[in-house]
C-alpha cells in the first residue's frame, strides 16, 4: 500500500513539473495559446541596416508590437518590413514608421509615429512614409576624414 503511495507522489511532481516546464517554454518563446492579440502593418524602408526580427515596435516611446518579418521587394528596390501591432493600438494613415538606434550603439528598433489625421489603417495596411536608419558610422568616418563641407558665407 505505502508502494502505491509513493508512485501516486511521484507522479503528480512528475505532471506538476512537465506542465510548469510547458508553462514556461510558451511564455519565454512568446507563442500565443489561445489565438493572436495583434495584427500586421507593413512599412518599406530603402534600408534596414541592423534592425532585427524580434526587434521592438515603439509607439510614444512604449512598446506596441515587433517586428515580425522582413523581406526584399526586388521589383521596388525596398525592404519591406511586417510589424505586428498589438489590438486596441490606433495607427492612422498619415503615420510615419523610422528605424532608431536605442542609445549611441544599441539596438534597432522601429519607432511609429501614429499620426492623426486620416484614415485608420486597417490590418495588412502600409505605412507609406518611413525614414531609413541613421548611418553613424559613414557620419563618424565623413566628419574625422574631413568629408563633410563647410559652407561659406
Amino acid at each position: 500500500m505505502k508502494k502505491y503511495n509513493m508512485e501516486t507522489t511521484v507522479g503528480i511532481f512528475i505532471v506538476i513539473g512537465l506542465i510548469c516546464i510547458g508553462y514556461m517554454s510558451v511564455k519565454l518563446g512568446n507563442i500565443p495559446i489561445l489565438g493572436d492579440n495583434s495584427y500586421s502593418l507593413f512599412a518599406r524602408f530603402s534600408s534596414v541596416s541592423g534592425l532585427k526580427t524580434g526587434s521592438s515596435v515603439e509607439m510614444l516611446g512604449i512598446e506596441v508590437g515587433k517586428v515580425e518579418n522582413m523581406v526584399l521587394d526586388q521589383d521596388k528596390q525596398r525592404a519591406v518590413v511586417e510589424l505586428r501591432i498589438q489590438n486596441g493600438v490606433v495607427v492612422y494613415d498619415d503615420a510615419i514608421a523610422s528605424i532608431k538606434t536605442s542609445g549611441l550603439i544599441g539596438d534597432k528598433y522601429v519607432q511609429v509615429d501614429p499620426g492623426g489625421g486620416g484614415d485608420v489603417l486597417r490590418p495588412g495596411s502600409s505605412i507609406i512614409d518611413t525614414n531609413p536608419p541613421l548611418d553613424i558610422e559613414s557620419l563618424i568616418g565623413k566628419f574625422a576624414f574631413g568629408d563633410i563641407e563647410k559652407k561659406e558665407n
